[in-house]
């Protein structure tokens, strides 16, 4: 079975296509059913489902910062 997947709000995510800038560096500014990322080349921001987002993301290149508060409670 295939390892899911673990992403959150700040990382630095690697799509499997680059956005039409070039770039395929994204930053997730929202989650929810929807995940917004933003472009890491020229700034633009999609809104994309959560599937789709699911399908198209490779990996994790930079980790945010745990806070301290998500920290205690895990």
């Amino acid at each position: 079975m295939a390892e899911a997947k673990t992403y959150g709000l700040g990382d630095v995510v690697l799509m499997k296509k680059p956005h039409p800038c070039g770039a395929n560096e994204m930053e997730i500014i929202r989650m929810g059913m929807d995940i917004r990322i933003k472009c890491r080349g020229c700034q633009h921001s999609v809104l994309v489902p959560r599937a789709k987002f699911e399908k198209r993301f490779k990996k994790v290149l930079i980790a945010a910062p745990k806070k301290e508060d998500e920290a205690a409670t895990e």
